[in-house]
């Protein structure tokens, strides 16, 4: 409960003081924020688990995760439409892409901290959440081809999502490389500077369309590929064990913490600006609930699935589980913003991301309690 309160602390912190930076410092924010993000999906590929026995469980899942994205998208851009009167369908798509993804980064950080991590909704979580997620990326390209066009980056982008999903299906915890944490900030390190070089190199071709690889699926992949030592169960501290050291080591899980806590404060930096003076607080307010209720209702729909592997209180705590947003809804409203998109429907969606991000520890205690975990 203290890591719940620390972080939710630490997320408040960096969004009310991300509204006096003016953009100061937002691409060192950024960078920041990206290479947090790394060392923490570093360490969700290498715990993560597949049977390669069961595909047909896997794409089950990925349904249900991009059923769970589909609803809060469709139901915010039908909002922003009927309700606050944009006048395009293809911006509105653009600007509700914000409610469709859940934030890994957060959602495991609060989730290890709650003491959840040997539950099934923490390992289903983590399947759907990572799925969730992809698929987000995936469908910002047809988004993008709405937007501009169609363009040869978009198709480069899909290439390497593929060939990142195929290597890491096909060497699947099969590379010995060290696991310490100094050497997971260099793995995190080298994700983030290739990512930005690839971005920044392909901007000068296309400033219009860079290619812009998100780092949380190359560090995913990365992590998947590192080898276990034998015997190794993630959910069990064995750390006095003998085995090779890793990230389970009290010293790991210290810094892990430490870097979880400083991506909470990065996460809220990086959120837009909201125009204070020149908005109705009272109407925006109601419009800001009315969004954060939809895109949290959009992500029940998990809720009505696992009947056979999962309480009803399980099935219920999965789908809160699913509620965190942050650090992708926030990249989704910067590139909102990039297509010179803005008025109330702009500030909405950005006070209602914020509002989710004041609610994670909220949901996180929901899950807690409803699970039944002390």
């Amino acid at each position: 409960m203290t890591k719940i309160l620390l972080y939710s602390l630490l997320l408040v912190f960096g969004l009310i003081s991300s509204q006096f930076l003016g953009g100061f410092g937002e691409e060192w924010i950024q960078l920041g924020t990206m290479f947090c993000l790394s060392f923490i999906m570093i360490h969700v590929g290498y715990e993560f688990e597949i049977d390669k026995s069961k595909p047909k469980q896997y794409g089950w899942d990925y349904l249900v995760a991009a059923t769970a994205s589909l609803f809060p998208w469709l139901l915010c851009a039908g909002y922003f439409i009927w309700v606050l009167d944009m006048n395009s369908w293809k911006e509105a798509f653009l600007l509700a892409k914000f409610s469709a993804t859940t934030s890994v980064g957060v959602l495991f950080s609060m989730l290890a901290a709650a003491g959840l991590s040997a539950t099934w909704v923490f390992r289903k979580t983590r399947v759907l959440a990572i799925l969730d997620d992809l698929n987000t990326i995936l469908m910002m390209i047809p988004v993008k081809i709405f937007m501009t066009g169609m363009k040869w980056e978009l198709g480069v982008i899909l290439f390497m999502i593929m060939v990142l999903l195929w290597i890491a299906w096909r060497y699947l915890h099969m590379w010995r490389l060290p696991l310490t944490w100094p050497w997971v900030m260099l793995y995190a390190g080298l994700i983030t500077g290739l990512c930005e070089v690839i971005y920044l190199t392909s901007k000068v071709i296309n400033d219009v369309v860079p290619v812009h690889i998100e780092v949380l699926l190359p560090a995913f992949v990365l992590g998947c590929m590192l080898a276990r030592p034998a015997g190794h169960n993630p959910h069990i501290d064995d750390s006095r064990a003998g085995h090779q050291e890793g990230p389970e080591e009290s010293d790991e899980q210290r810094v892990s913490a430490i870097v979880a806590a400083c991506f909470m404060v990065l996460v809220g930096l990086s959120m837009p600006q909201i125009p204070h003076d020149t908005i109705d607080w009272v109407v925006i307010a109601s419009h800001v609930v009315f969004v954060t209720i939809l895109s949290n209702l959009g992500k029940m729909f998990p809720f009505f699935c696992y009947r056979k592997e999962a309480t009803i209180r399980e099935r219920l705590a999965l789908s809160i589980a699913m509620f965190p947003r942050g650090e992708v809804g926030a990249g989704v409203l910067v590139v909102s913003m990039s297509y010179g998109l803005g008025g109330i429907a702009l500030t909405v969606a950005v006070l209602s991301l914020a509002l989710n991000l004041l609610l994670t520890g909220v949901f996180i205690i929901a899950v807690k309690k409803l699970i039944g975990v002390n």
